[in-house]
């Protein structure tokens, strides 16, 4: 029989030769390069392992898949081979002969040998351990092992459990040393947070040994018994400073810290810094690792397991929620090769407790006009005064509509329908953050309508992906997975264009272009050959220019690039010129679907113009509508300021968070000020206070819908609770029925009827637009710096609230700015500085970075580095700084 290979790269397109051998008296085809561990899985032979995973390099470092194996010599004459051989780290060839446990007692012996060596100094905390229930070793012991144990001795202990971070513990009685987690922060994540350290059993002598025996950790002093040279000097992890041993001699160089610099040190004070560590526990087939969140919870077998889908970015990540008695426990990662793989960011992971969070709408509020107050009310009377309210306010000039990034289709669809049927406006927009029309222009030509033209597996096997105005790290940590996998095997080049080399930009091996906010245009128009390298205003070396204008690059652009006039003009210049794939990365879960929604003030449903006479027609009879608006309605911030100064009669809002608007405060008094307030949350939020009346909607766990990824991929996912929680497109279902319109979203088979009918749009499309860049945003000179800032994936978002473990891996908020700006400054010294904005300033470490001169990178919405509203700007525009201290940095 034949059987196909299941390749871990997704992106290997051409087939290899194949070869043909044996396994347990069963003739295999399999490509060449096929393990045989792999091979016998697609046979249906099962062979026991702990440490082989199919999206990891072989390593044998278990040597529990050993199997009996011949093979042809040169003049081919079958041999057995001395020993056992290890399945997972064994490509099968031509005429090999593999016996298994199944048919070998040589290689049953050597399984049942090994499993009772692994045991030898494992605890027996199967009782308490939360790997008890879905144990590999627990399984294999009972299926390969010996029914009784001959060992009598006293097993080793440490004292445990070790704090790898805030939110991953690590109990070393349980390890065996398979090293999955340590393959995985080499391999995967590229993060040093962990590591296998010491040689056999330890040398005995001392109280602590010279030499500690091997096993899993970091290196900490305190755990490993290592101190630093002179008893009263501080570790200093920044640096990876020499520790010695017990007794004075020599130590060992911090391994796990050796590369983390300062600015990598977490908010707990510790070095570690990985946004993917959760992954390390899935993965460990023992309970050596364990999640602080999840510790002590429950039993594996005492969860129920609904799968669903990530809502904290726009890739889609497929996760598993485990739930018990109507509370999720833990969440762990999918098996989807076409989207995550087997590996989620640990904000995906953890970050769920906000679904249920003290401060979660429970009932409807209406504002009780004598006392001033939000009062609890009944949906029957809280529609009909949002109804007569809004009713009144589209009236009195019209309500914008609010919506937010963090709608599945179902709901955006919804939103989008209800704003043009009931309320007749095009007053509507969902991007609250930084915006500007030109990224109108650009989303309704490039984004809303369009075919997946680039996928995930693209970005492990293009030669080339150029990044602009994103980091995936940050902003998309499954896209940033990829391209480190790609990059990994050799096949994609990635480069980005941005102010400074971040983490992940090092972790990438990626080519920095370095450029000021605000300078992506000339760059972009200096590699689409439209002006010279010489005017881009960054250094452009020519053979990375000539390579990015090879056919077949593939571009990623950032939601960041709003803020860049003439950023996004310039890349569909350059993808024109240069034949490039180019895809539109937002940073919210629902930002792609609020686009094909038409959560635009220039865009219907599909990518339609709203100005498009025909467009309008067909709509208007698929909604039963007698015509629909047909002038431009305005962007968010002319929403929010229209509704202040009075214009506007009244806002529908949504998931809107005003710590991501350019201006909070003044978009909290425009809203204090607004005529009539409708809110739709999940949670309390400050828009809450100034509603009159607050419909509650469901969280994703509680209803069913669609998010689409970045590529426009469908995620579909289930209601983990069955509860009486609606949809935001229920709830406006139910709105409109006091208006009298029938909207037809009451349920999502309702609107995925709708949305098949309504199909795709074949029409005119949005022109592309062409605004000139900015050329007047020049760096200042002394203490004068243009700002650079993006947000982290670990921040201030009120998505991880209730997750203080989480919280204390986020990465330690700094200042970042070049040695000779600082120098211009005054601040080379200054072990903080203070940065001023026209409404505040923000005080945090100074970390010196190779950027750009006269430029100053800030973290926009981190614990004590909120840009937007405690320094009233946003990227691009121009700050100040000034030294704190005097202290001298070493």
């Amino acid at each position: 029989m034949t059987a196909t290979t299941s390749s871990s790269a997704s992106g290997d397109v051409a087939p290899e030769p194949e070869v043909t051998f044996t396994i347990d008296g069963v003739e295999v085809g399999v490509p060449k390069g096929t393990l045989v561990i792999r091979a016998a899985e697609q046979v249906g032979i099962q062979i026991p392992r702990f440490c082989d995973h199919p999206l990891l390099k072989p390593a044998g470092a278990c040597r529990q898949c050993l199997v009996e194996v011949s093979a042809p010599d040169r003049e081919g004459n079958l041999r057995p081979m001395p020993k056992p051989q290890t399945s997972c780290t064994l490509e099968a060839t031509p005429g090999m002969v593999v016996s298994t446990q199944h048919s070998s007692p040589v290689a049953d012996k050597a399984q049942h040998a090994q499993i009772e060596f692994l045991l030898v100094n494992h605890p027996l905390d199967c009782p308490v351990c939360d790997k008890g229930g879905e144990c590999p070793l627990q399984n294999q012991a009972m299926s390969n092992g010996a029914p009784e144990s001959r060992f009598l001795d006293i097993k080793r202990t440490f004292p445990k459990p070790i704090k790898i971070s805030t939110e991953i513990l690590l109990d070393r009685d349980r390890c065996i040393l398979c090293q999955r987690c340590t393959r995985f922060q080499d391999e995967i994540a590229g993060d040093p947070f962990i590591e296998l350290q010491g040689r056999g059993g330890g040398a005995p002598g001392m109280e602590v040994h010279s030499l500690h025996g091997q096993q899993i950790g970091t290196f900490d002093e305190a755990v490993l018994g290592f101190i630093p040279r002179g008893e009263d000097e501080a570790p200093d992890y920044a640096d990876g400073t020499d520790l010695a041993g017990p007794g004075g001699a020599a130590g060992v160089r911090g391994g796990a810290v050796r590369s983390v610099g300062a600015a990598a040190t977490d908010v707990s004070g510790r070095p570690f810094s990985s946004y993917f560590s959760g992954n390390t526990i899935q993965i460990c087939p023992v309970g050596a690792l364990t999640s602080a969140t999840y510790r002590f919870r429950s039993r594996p077998f005492d969860l129920v397991s609904s799968p669903s889908i990530g809502e904290h970015d726009a890739c889609g990540s497929a996760i598993r929620v485990d739930h018990r008695r109507g509370v999720v426990l833990r969440r762990l990662a999918g098996d989807d090769p076409v989207v995550n793989e087997e590996w989620i960011t640990d904000k995906d992971r953890f970050a769920f407790t906000w679904q249920n969070a003290p401060d979660v709408l429970e009932a409807p509020m209406v504002r009780d006009e004598e006392a001033g107050e939000l009062v609890a009310t009944s949906w029957s009377e809280a529609l009909a005064v949002a109804a007569e309210g809004l009713q009144r306010a589209r009236s009195a000039g019209g309500v914008g509509v609010l919506p937010g990034g963090r709608l599945t289709l179902e709901d955006g669809y919804a939103w989008s329908k209800f704003a043009r049927v009931v309320l007749g406006t095009n007053d509507v927009d969902f991007r609250a953050r930084v915006h500007s029309d030109e990224e109108v222009q650009f989303l309704g030509h490039h984004v809303a309508g369009s075919e997946m033209d680039v996928t995930f597996s693209d970005l492990e096997r293009v030669p080339r992906v150029l990044l602009v105005g994103l980091e995936p790290e940050d902003e998309a940590g499954t896209i940033f997975l990829r391209l480190r996998k790609g990059m990994l095997a050799g096949r994609v080049h990635v480069t980005t264009i941005a102010p400074l080399a971040s983490r992940g930009t090092t972790k990438m091996r990626a080519d920095l272009i370095s450029t000021t906010p605000g300078g992506e245009a000339q760059v972009l128009d200096a590699l689409a050959g439209s002006v010279g390298l010489d005017e881009a205003g960054s250094e452009i070396p020519a053979d990375l220019a000539e390579a990015l204008a090879e056919p077949g690059v593939v571009v990623l652009a950032g939601e960041r690039l709003a803020a860049s006039p003439g950023a996004l003009s310039a890349l569909l210049r350059y993808s024109r010129a240069r034949q490039a794939r180019l895809a539109w990365v937002p940073r919210r879960a629902g930002d792609r679907a609020a686009v094909e929604a038409g959560l635009l003030p220039t865009l219907l449903p599909g990518g339609r113009p709203v100005t498009d006479a025909e467009a309008r027609v067909d709509l208007a009879a698929l909604w039963g509508s007698d015509s629909l608006p047909q002038t431009l309605g305005r962007d968010h911030t002319q929403i929010v300021a229209a509704a202040g100064s009075g214009e506007l009669g009244g806002l529908l809002v949504g998931g809107v968070d005003l710590s991501d608007l350019p201006d909070p405060a003044g978009s909290e008094r425009a809203i204090r000020d607004a005529g009539f307030v409708v809110q739709l949350e999940v949670r309390h939020s400050l828009v809450t206070p100034h509603a009159d009346v607050v419909l509650p909607v469901a969280p994703p766990t509680r209803k069913s819908g669609t998010f689409l990824t970045w590529e426009g991929r469908p995620r579909p996912f289930e209601e983990v609770f069955t509860s009486h929680d609606i949809s935001d497109a229920r709830a406006l279902d139910l709105l409109a029925r006091q208006f009298g319109v029938e909207l037809g979203t009451g349920s999502v088979t309702e609107i995925h009827h709708e949305l098949a009918e309504l199909g795709g749009w074949s029409g005119a499309r949005i022109p592309a637009p062409d605004t000139a860049a900015d050329t007047t945003r020049v760096p200042g000179a002394g203490n004068e710096a243009v700002l650079a800032t993006w947000r982290l994936m670990l921040d201030a978002a009120r998505g991880q609230d209730g997750e203080p473990h989480l919280a204390g891996t986020a990465h330690r908020p700094v200042v970042r700015m070049s040695a000779r700006t600082a120098e211009a400054a005054g601040v080379a010294g200054a072990g903080k500085v203070t940065v001023v904005g026209p409404k505040g300033s923000i005080t945090l470490p100074l970390v010196i970075t190779p950027m750009p001169d006269q430029v100053l990178w800030l973290p926009q919405h981190s614990p004590g580095s909120s840009v937007h509203r405690m320094l009233g700007v946003t990227a691009g525009q121009s700050v100040t700084v000034s030294a704190v201290t005097a202290e001298v940095r070493s």
